[in-house]
């Protein structure tokens, strides 16, 4: 937790699991606020059981959890909903990820919870939304991915459609949620009132593909998969050098299209001086640019490249990112306790994003956190934990 962010005082109760939720909540504590994460006594969130294991923990569970203090709560259990509205009185964001319909059976939906807190901001994750007619399916990251239209559009186009290499509905969704909870907090401070956000999986990533509907709606054809080409730009693609290396390589703009055809040493190529002609000669065009990567290993190129002041960048695995020296000197990846990992992302002049604390064991504060929060005293939370509340 940052002392000095901007959301120090804000107190969030993550009641979600796995990853679009907790990195909501991961966010909102990387800039001060505190995190209290709900997990299930049993286990506790799936995510710290995904392989690869380290000491019977997760490696990613040191991302997912970090900076969060870890409380144990059955929801299953009749006394558990009074207990999170206890704990819900002392906070001022909930995020949670539970069907519409588990939110209900648990009594924990949002009616139950602002009767603690009149004022109670609450971030609702879920596949497909509160409302209309798939508001109970459940579904994943890849399940929201095609049904937003992603995997549709991706993968050659003489292939079948293909996943995106990393569950993307997950990672956009958990960061629009953070944003959302920040609109919650500032209408909430604007009215006095309580705030629902009801944020499904796949409309954050239906709202990114900015090209996808409205081209639709002109041409009456969906986009279909083009493997590495970019629909709108020429050239603009993935290019092999010679030492079997790969170099993104877009000529979005005019200029970055002259500069690479002077690079190239290719006046020829120079008749195409604009992004119709040049997406009418596509081939040509993806056809020389290749060859012109291929003759050359890719760190001599780069240097190339920037100095012409052409936008190009390596494909990076990621012993690539943590050995790249423009990733160390910012920070991007640090290491906590002796682990590493991605840092907050960003640099601002007031205030500093920070990672806090090594993820919880499971539990780790359940005493502390309902003592202080809730203000249960030492006897009763004993009978909770007699009871197999928590």
């Amino acid at each position: 937790m940052a002392t000095n962010g901007p959301l120090a005082g804000v107190r969030v109760l993550d009641l979600s699991t796995i990853l679009a939720g907790p990195l909501a909540s991961a966010l909102l504590g990387e800039f001060g606020a505190e995190v209290i994460k709900i997990e299930h006594p049993d286990g506790g969130d799936p995510a710290r059981h995904y392989p690869p294991l380290e000491d019977g923990l997760s490696a990613a569970w040191a991302m997912v959890g970090r900076g969060k203090r870890s409380v144990t709560v059955d929801l299953h259990h009749p006394e558990a909903a009074h207990l999170v509205g206890r704990l819900a009185a002392g906070a001022d964001v909930v995020v949670t990820n539970f069907r519409p319909a588990t939110l209900r059976r648990f009594r924990v939906d949002f009616d139950d919870l602002r009767s603690y807190r009149p004022d109670l901001v609450m971030v609702h994750v879920s596949a497909f939304g509160r409302t209309g007619p798939y508001a109970d399916r459940p579904g994943f990251a890849r399940v929201a991915e095609a049904f937003a239209g992603l995997t549709y559009r991706t993968g050659d186009p003489d292939g079948p459609p293909v996943f995106a290499g990393y569950p993307v509905a997950d990672g956009v969704t958990g960061m629009y949620a953070a944003f959302a909870a920040m609109l919650g907090l500032r209408q909430r401070d604007r009215t006095g009132e309580a705030q629902l956000a009801d944020i499904p999986l796949y409309e954050p990533l239906l709202r990114m593909m900015e090209d996808f509907v409205v081209e639709y709606g002109a041409t009456g054809t969906s986009r279909e998969r083009q493997g590495n080409e970019n629909p709108h730009i020429s050239p603009n693609s993935l290019y092999r050098t010679r030492d079997g290396r790969w170099l993104a390589l877009p000529a979005s703009t005019e200029q970055m299209w002259r500069r690479l055809v002077a690079v190239m040493d290719a006046p020829d190529l120079a008749v195409h001086d604009s992004m119709t002609a040049r997406l009418e000669h596509r081939d040509e065009i993806e056809s020389r640019v290749a060859a012109f990567v291929a003759a050359h290993d890719l760190e001599p190129l780069m240097a190339t490249l920037v100095a012409a002041g052409v936008a190009a960048g390596p494909v990076n695995s990621a012993a690539d990112v943590c050995a790249d020296p423009h990733i160390r000197a910012r920070g991007s990846v640090t290491a906590v306790g002796g682990r590493l990992m991605q840092a907050p992302a960003g640099r601002f002049s007031g205030f500093d994003g920070v990672v806090g604390t090594c993820a919880p064991a499971l539990g780790e504060h359940t005493a502390d956190v309902l003592r202080d929060v809730a203000g249960l005293p030492e006897q009763e939370i004993e009978q909770l934990r007699h009871k197999g509340v928590v």
